[in-house]
């Protein structure tokens, strides 16, 4: 069954009548931190100093339309990003920013469509978070075949074994002492490394 987890949101907004509707819609009690930015500049210092799951920027503000900081959002880190558009733009503005994993929500809105686009935003941000853990076992996995290969070849380069031996030694070695192979290899690393 699927844990209920609290996000953090960062609201980018000018309008303080959307900031209010907004804030009903994200109590504390479902959401960990609730934030408004007035401009992209006062978003983009928000997002130095913390990570936010949903980025929901409501369009257009006083420095910015939006669009060109939504599309920087998704693409330099995993938060998930939301645009508030007119209805009139809607259709321009999300074409441009399909793309990038932008969604965009047409506006004047319902508390009801709003409610289901953060469940979106919530399903797409699980989504990416199983896809970052799945990257990085891979790269666990991928750097330690690159230090087994590196002892392997000292043992080959030392103790003049075939591949064969020296992959089937860091294996024995592994089981004999109920370790990894990382950690045989490591020690094989500080023995043979110059």
């Amino acid at each position: 069954m699927y844990e209920k987890k609290k996000y953090s949101v960062l609201v980018v907004s000018s309008s303080e009548k959307m900031n209010e509707a907004i804030k009903t819609l994200l109590p504390l009690t479902k959401y960990s931190v609730v934030n408004f930015a007035g401009s992209v500049s006062a978003a983009k210092r928000a997002m130095l100093q913390s990570f936010y799951d949903f980025v929901i920027i409501n369009t257009p503000l006083g420095d910015d339309f939006g669009t060109d900081f939504a599309i920087e959002v998704c693409r330099k880190n995993s938060s998930v990003c939301m645009l508030l558009v007119k209805s009139d733009n809607y259709e321009r503005v999300n074409h441009m920013v399909i793309p990038y994993g932008v969604f965009t929500l047409p506006k004047p809105t319902s508390s009801t469509n709003m409610k289901i686009a953060l469940s979106w935003l919530a399903s797409a941000r699980e989504r990416i978070i199983a896809t970052d853990k799945k990257k990085e076992s891979i790269e666990d996995k991928m750097k330690e075949i690159r230090i087994v290969n590196r002892a392997k070849w000292l043992l080959i380069e030392n103790l003049k074994m075939t591949e064969a031996e020296a992959h089937r030694y860091i294996e024995k070695q592994a089981m004999d002492n109920c370790i990894s192979k990382l950690i045989i290899a490591e020690d094989i690393l500080k023995t043979y490394q110059k």
